[in-house]
C-alpha cells in the first residue's frame, strides 16, 4: 500500500441501473435496483478508491458490509455512490458510503475491506482447493 492511503480520501462512482441490476419477482412494472446489486456496486466504488493507492500485485476483498437500502431506484436511472475512507488500520480499511439517484438518497452503508497480496492469496486458495478435492 502506498502512504497516500489515509482517512479522508473520497471517491464517487456512477452506475446506470440496467435490467440485469433489477429485481424480476414483482413483474415488469416493478423492476427496481436489487439490493444485492447495490451491495456489489458499493464494493466496486470502494475498490476503485483503493486501487489508486495500492502497490503492484495488491488488491482488496470485502469482509463486511452493513447497508440500509432506503428507497427504490427505477431501471434506467443513474446512481452515484460516494465513498469516504474513514479508517485504515494496517491492511484493514473502513468506508462510509452514501448513495443517491437523481431524486433521493437510496442507501447508506459501512463497508470494510482488506488489502491482499494477489499472489499470496492465489497460493492460499489453491491449497484450500486441494484440501477440498477440487483439483
Amino acid at each position: 500500500m502506498k502512504p497516500t492511503l489515509q482517512a479522508g480520501l473520497r471517491h464517487t462512482s456512477r452506475f446506470e441501473v440496467g435490467r440485469d441490476q433489477t429485481i424480476d419477482f414483482m413483474g415488469e412494472k416493478a423492476r427496481v435496483y436489487a439490493t444485492p446489486m447495490l451491495v456489489r456496486d458499493v464494493e466496486i466504488a470502494c475498490r476503485e478508491l483503493l486501487l489508486a493507492h495500492m502497490d503492484a500485485g495488491e488488491d482488496s476483498v470485502g469482509t463486511r458490509i452493513e447497508l440500509d437500502h432506503l428507497s427504490a431506484t427505477l431501471m434506467g436511472m443513474a446512481v452515484e455512490i460516494e465513498v469516504e475512507l474513514v479508517e485504515a488500520k494496517g491492511r484493514a480499511v473502513t468506508f462510509k458510503v452514501e448513495g443517491r439517484d437523481s431524486v433521493e438518497p437510496i442507501c447508506r452503508a459501512t463497508h470494510q475491506r482488506f488489502v491482499v497480496d494477489v499472489a499470496t492469496t492465489e497460493k492460499r486458495l489453491a491449497a484450500k482447493a486441494a484440501k477440498a478435492g477440487l483439483v
